[in-house]
């Protein structure tokens, strides 16, 4: 086997950096471009796979995914298509390669591009998939928070606030890229063969639910050549778990790669294998769409005035002391504020495989907002009451209780929509 450096330009004149790992031999043989999942690991992320297609006697591309118009908070899976359209371009210019043998192998959001690229080429011969999902980008991900956080013995009230009120507020800022792509009318389309792979425990991307949408999606398009297949004790990547498909060991079971070879020399012929049982799972959640109290600007807005309204309160001088509850008013309602939204960002960052300690059933950053909440709330409480009053005081103190006031309730109205005050 020879590893071979190449640059090759993809969408816009990007230039984008691979590895091309050919068996010996100067037959014509078949070719594979792999497209990574979410992120930017880098192709070494994706190098024992490839290594494992070329020991197949397969000539595989593994590539940098580009880093000009893809990150956090954007990425276009159109773009991505022409990169990926780019790198068969590079492997079909090959001697080696046979070019009714030349496909994509996909993982996981790869799977969202490879139909798309498919369907404007027919360079490509067959797509294999891992891991695809059959759903939105925004369903799966508020899917996958649920399994991780109860795997992690999560209860109470940050699943749901993560799966629905997070996710919807992240779509309506604007900081969720890509989110309502949906890839079935895609597949619908596809009339090459594809074989669709899927760990038995996969914890990411709906297996079932996703398997079935994607058989009814090509059969529907008429596509007669497909094979959809589970594969026994592996997790999303396809690879050996610890932990019951939860961790992302880099460990490849011994016959990876063995059947999908066999596959691509013959892809209307070669039998799934024999089934393999996946476990029931939860229903795919349903995300509310986003109204205009969602978007970024009224977000920033709401913000700029909860967050001025207690600066005001501290600038301007009191003529008489201080009363308890708007003291406590004035440091527990912006450190609660503040604190959930560090803390829920924080996990939308981590897709929720990071939650800290556990104290009876919820992280203990949670816990500690929600008891936060619950001290905001009665000093709010208290405030109100005490603002009733505020005819009897100065104009300075009744000016200043009032933005007190209204800083409080706006923050009461923050901690019942993120379901701070709920068990």
């Amino acid at each position: 086997m020879t590893a071979t450096e190449v640059s090759f330009a993809g969408n816009d004149g990007v230039v984008l950096h691979g590895t091309i790992l050919a068996p010996a031999g100067s037959q014509p043989k078949p070719g594979i471009v792999m497209l990574e999942g979410a992120g930017n690991r880098g192709r070494q992320y994706l190098m024992p796979e490839a290594e494992a297609y070329a020991r197949q006697g397969i000539v595989t591309l593994v590539y940098d995914k580009r880093r000009v118009g893809y990150s956090l908070l954007h990425r276009d899976y159109s773009v991505l298509a022409d990169d990926a359209l780019a790198g068969v371009r590079l492997l079909r210019a090959r001697s080696d390669v046979d070019p009714d043998r030349l496909g994509l192998w996909a993982l996981s959001e790869g799977a969202f591009v490879a139909p798309i690229a498919a369907n404007r080429s027919t360079d490509i011969r067959y797509l294999i998939t891992v891991g695809a999902v059959g759903t939105t980008t925004a369903v799966q991900t508020a899917w996958a928070y649920g399994t991780y956080l109860e795997h992690a013995g999560v209860s109470g009230s940050l699943p749901r606030t993560l799966q629905t009120t997070a996710v919807r507020a992240a779509i309506g800022a604007g900081i969720f890229p890509e989110a309502d792509f949906d890839p079935m009318p895609h597949w619908q389309q596809v009339r090459q063969p594809v074989l669709a792979q899927w760990g038995q425990l996969d914890r990411d991307s709906l297996p079932a639910f996703s398997s079935r949408r994607l058989r009814s999606a090509l059969e529907s398009g008429g596509n007669a050549c497909h094979a959809i297949r589970i594969v026994a004790g592996v997790n999303h990547n396809l690879h050996l778990t610890a932990d019951d498909g939860f961790d992302r060991l880099p460990t490849l079971p011994n016959d990876y790669s063995g059947y999908e070879a066999a596959w691509i020399n013959d892809p209307c012929r070669t039998a799934a294998g024999p089934g393999v049982t996946l476990a029931a799972e939860p229903a795919p959640p349903t995300i509310p769409r986003p109204g205009w109290s969602d978007s970024r600007w009224a977000w920033l807005a709401m913000l700029a005035i909860l967050f001025a309204a207690y600066a005001a309160y501290a600038i301007i001088p009191a003529t008489i002391p201080i009363p308890r509850p708007a003291a406590w008013a004035a440091i527990l309602a912006p450190v609660t504020v503040a604190g959930s939204l560090v803390y829920l960002v924080f996990l939308l960052a981590t897709a929720a495989k990071v939650t800290g300690p556990l104290v009876l059933g919820r992280p203990l950053p949670w816990l500690v907002l929600q008891l936060l909440a619950v001290a905001t709330t009665a000093a709010t409480i208290a405030v109100v009451a005490t603002w009733r009053h505020a005819r009897k005081l100065a104009a300075a103190n009744r000016i200043r209780l009032g933005l007190l006031t209204f800083g409080a309730v706006l923050t009461t109205l923050w901690t019942l929509q993120w379901n701070l005050l709920v068990p």
